[in-house]
């Protein structure tokens, strides 16, 4: 097991509140940003936390602080912890508690029907199944089909998100991406071929022509006077 500082954050607080230890030394053990702890310090940040003393949890020594104190160079180093825990090695299906195996064929539909791309290697992973209770639940030939509701595995508390979306992004490289299906919008150089040209505006401030007008109406006024006197 990686020897890791538990709580940094509240760890920070705490010496920013108990020692003489530069922000920098502060932020290298911490694993935060020397503006972080220089907020911390400020009131700026951290307002919530409670300080967590580290020489309690035996992650540092009261010599390793004053020794950091004295030289502003020195780098605070971790203690070895006195009990070593192995790393736990999962082999096979997850472990799904009792009191949610009643949920797991309602999550493995889910999973067939939103996440097709997963294999069944992948779902067992997720929720501690096997493949023949995939297959079952696929063909909808699982006992209590009629009855199952697809329900998130996360949600029910069976996946973590962050395992979920590994095994979606690990199904989905390599897999090439759907044409659109139905109607789709047609290329911009094609629309403007086929827009009809705007009609040119007419010209509303043509002058008429007078003379044509007059010359029009002296006409008429002749041929009404000769058909008068042809009448008489």
């Amino acid at each position: 097991m990686a020897n890791t500082l538990l709580m940094p954050k509240a760890t920070a607080v705490w010496l920013v509140d108990n020692t003489a230890l530069s922000f920098e030394q502060i932020a290298q053990f911490c694993g935060l940003h020397p503006l972080e702890v220089k907020a911390i310090a400020d009131g700026e940040s951290a307002q919530g936390i409670k300080g967590m003393d580290p020489i309690m949890t035996g992650q540092l020594t009261r010599d390793e602080i004053a020794r950091a104190e004295k030289d502003p160079n020195h780098r605070l180093k971790l203690s070895d912890p006195k009990v070593r825990v192995p790393e736990s090695k999962r082999k096979g299906p997850r472990y799904t508690p009792l009191s949610k195996r009643q949920d797991r064929p309602n999550a493995i539909l889910w999973l067939v029907r939103n996440h097709p791309e997963l294999k069944d290697a992948q779902i067992s992973r997720l929720v501690g199944t096997t493949k023949s209770t995939i297959d079952q639940i696929r063909e909808r030939k699982h006992w209590n089909s009629a009855n199952l509701q697809p329900m998130d595995p996360v949600t029910l508390g069976l996946a973590s998100q962050i395992d979920l979306d590994m095994e979606v992004n690990r199904a989905s490289r390599g897999r090439e991406q759907a044409q659109p299906v139905g109607d789709t919008l047609l290329p911009a150089a094609l629309t403007e071929r086929l827009v009809p040209a705007p009609e040119k505006p007419k010209d509303e401030d043509a002058e008429l022509d007078a003379n044509a007008v007059f010359a029009k109406l002296s006409a008429l006024k002749s041929k009404d006077k000769d058909e008068e006197a042809d009448d008489e």
